[in-house]
């Protein structure tokens, strides 16, 4: 065996010998984070900035080999500010990223973070409402767009538009919606299962290039609202009357009601079989994503009747906190 051959198994062999288990998850964890970050880069301008980045750095190492000294510097200098431009350009992207490891549920026996029992009962009574709104909305093409803010407060929003405060019913949808009433253009948004205002203006997509060209004005406000925050946003598209949901910067369609109240359980509604350590449970962001997207997939292919309408209403004012 060749001496370089011998040498470089032995090289091999020794940093096998050092590697300890804790390196082996250090190596997984950032392994996880890079795909992570990937993941948030893709199909976005970050990609093309990403791009120019490397052929950047590229032209730096072939100016040193070659000895460049003038492009070097200037290659060498434009890499060095190179931090704050990714900053700068990667604020959408890295305010979404911060935001949905700050979504993390913790839940310890009688302490709660995140969740309330009678924030719980409310959205029990009131997403059987939404989904029957939507149906009748839907079946008269009258456009519709309703926010349900989760954990990213959307107090600026509300204080554009017309604070209500409203126990939802399926006559208070109607009548916002409506298109001749003052309040029917713009957005509901829902807090804590009430009506907290209407006629609400949403912000513009960060990747608007990216949209497809035949989606109207209020998908677009719906996909600018979930990139912005981890609200989830309802659309009835007044030339067809299809509903779509926007979550996380993209947008599905083709729901049912079935299949919304399917999705809005699921997310909504705490599942009591979680738990961990003692009676309560950890739940991170990226691992509900995971579960809410296998039912994500079955948008407008759920059938079935839907879940009736709870008998009682819950208690508005005992729980609502303005933020």
């Amino acid at each position: 065996m060749p001496d370089f051959i011998r040498n470089g198994l032995q090289i091999l062999l020794n940093v096998m010998k050092s590697v300890r288990p804790v390196d082996i998850v250090d190596i997984l964890l950032l392994s996880y984070l890079v795909y992570l970050l990937l993941k948030l880069v893709r199909e976005t301008r970050a990609v093309q900035l990403l791009k120019g980045i490397g052929l950047l750095f590229l032209v730096q190492v072939i100016s040193n080999f070659i000895g460049l000294k003038s492009i070097a510097f200037i290659t060498s200098l434009v890499l060095n500010a190179g931090l704050i431009a990714i900053i700068v350009l990667f604020q959408p992207e890295l305010r979404r990223a911060l935001e949905k490891f700050g979504q993390t549920t913790f839940r310890f026996s009688r302490m709660t973070f995140g969740t309330d029992e009678s924030v719980t009962e409310r959205w029990r009574y009131a997403i059987p409402v939404i989904c029957e709104a939507t149906e009748q909305l839907s079946r008269t093409n009258t456009g519709a767009l309703i926010v349900i803010e989760r954990s990213t407060k959307l107090g600026e929003h509300i204080l554009n538009g017309v604070v209500m405060k409203a126990q939802p019913t399926i006559q208070l949808f109607g009548n916002i919606f409506y298109p001749k009433t003052p309040l029917h253009d713009g957005a509901v948004i829902m807090r804590d299962g009430i009506i907290w205002a209407a006629a609400c203006f949403l912000p513009k997509p960060q990747k608007e290039e990216l949209i497809d060209k035949h989606l109207g004005s209020r998908h677009r406000a719906a996909i600018g609202m979930s990139e912005n925050s981890d609200a989830m946003v309802i659309v009835v598209s007044e030339e067809t009357g299809q509903i779509s949901v926007a979550q996380d910067g993209s947008i599905k369609r083709n729901f049912t009601r079935s299949s919304l109240e399917h999705l809005l359980t699921e997310t909504l509604i705490p599942d009591e079989k979680d738990s961990a350590w003692g009676g309560g449970n950890f739940r991170l962001p990226f691992l509900k994503q995971k579960r809410r997207g296998k039912h994500q997939e079955g948008a407008g292919k759920a059938s079935g009747q839907p879940a009736q309408e709870g008998n009682g209403s819950p208690s508005v004012s005992e729980s609502a906190k303005e933020g």
